[in-house]
């Protein structure tokens, strides 16, 4: 890849040298200096158009090309720009949310976040995943939802102390030597930041859209809107922003209080222009039932915190029409 690299900057840098030298043997001419002058503006602009486009073509070649997962039909990829602000809680909330309202569709879970795995714990599942006929992995299932996860191959403690390359190949492996069956959605729980892993998922795999999570926090929406931007750039469909934690509802008196701040995240999803897939409250149940390994959408279905999940996911699903459309 360095050679590869090496070789493309040399190509380029030589026909740079050549153009440059076109332009300065153009004004050998001497109609007078003000036509110099602009004759060496007008093919410096020209040039530089030229090099531009020349690099995107080049930077183009280079792109690993996107290859859809075995057996799955759409991969929706949850997602924040830092951590703390409920990420996993939801995507997994998400994920049981499309399940329950539409009972007909499978829906798959993939952990992709290498560093710091939570889908073990917020689904109550252990051990290590088996191996098919195949020579695939099978992932481990609760509640209808089958899961993958780094949390499946390592001890609980164990710190996994990686460089970024053997990172990239561990979701590789996560994505496509597991045997998902025939899934309708698979959701990814992403890291939290803009690096390696986002980049790596949307560059070698069609997303169907990205969810982003965030508190109405003004520090948390900061990094809500790099991430955003981020999946704009590599061309990855925006499906909405999920405010968490938006407001927390005394147990004894019913008291609400925006204790992180009030319609931070709406705000910022009228700025970007996408849409605001909706509020969930700040709950004593979501932390308990994710603490348990109970998420709350199976555990307390009948609950307004269960509910405000499953607006969520029919908001996702919806947001998948209006793109594929």
């Amino acid at each position: 890849m360095a050679q590869f690299t090496y070789s493309r900057l040399s190509h380029l840098l030589r026909t740079s040298g050549n153009k440059l030298s076109v332009s300065r043997t153009g004004t050998e001419v001497k109609p007078g200096p003000a036509c110099r002058v602009q004759f060496t503006r007008c093919q410096r602009s020209v040039d530089s158009k030229a090099l531009q486009e020349r690099q995107k073509q080049q930077m183009a070649k280079g792109l690993p090309k996107q290859k859809p997962v075995v057996g799955v039909k759409q991969v929706i990829v949850v997602a924040s720009g830092k951590g703390g602000v409920g990420k996993s809680t939801t995507a997994v909330n998400l994920a049981l949310g499309l399940l329950a309202n539409d009972p007909l569709k499978t829906v798959g879970l993939l952990d992709a976040d290498v560093y710091g795995p939570s889908i073990p714990k917020l689904m109550n599942l252990k051990g290590n995943p088996e191996l098919s006929d195949n020579n695939l992995m099978i992932p481990l299932v609760n509640y209808g939802v089958p899961c993958m996860s780094m949390g499946f191959l390592v001890d609980d403690a164990a710190p996994i102390v990686w460089r970024g390359l053997m990172v990239m190949s561990a979701i590789e492996r996560l994505l496509r030597q597991v045997d998902w069956g025939s899934l309708d959605y698979l959701v990814v729980d992403m890291p939290p930041g803009t690096g390696d892993v986002q980049l790596s998922i949307s560059q070698n795999v069609p997303v169907a859209g990205a969810v982003i999570v965030s508190t109405p926090q003004d520090i948390a929406l900061l990094d809500a809107r790099r991430g955003a931007e981020m999946f704009k750039k590599v061309h990855v469909p925006v499906l909405g922003l999920v405010q968490n934690m938006s407001v927390f509802q005394c147990p004894n008196c019913n008291h609400q209080t925006h204790i992180f701040g009030s319609d931070g995240a709406r705000q910022l999803a009228d700025t970007l222009g996408v849409k605001l897939l909706g509020d969930v409250p700040l709950h004593l149940n979501i932390r308990e039932t994710s603490d348990r390994g109970t998420p709350v959408v199976v555990s307390s279905p009948d609950s307004p915190e269960a509910e405000a999940y499953r607006n969520v996911a029919s908001a996702v699903v919806q947001r998948l029409q209006e793109v594929n459309t």
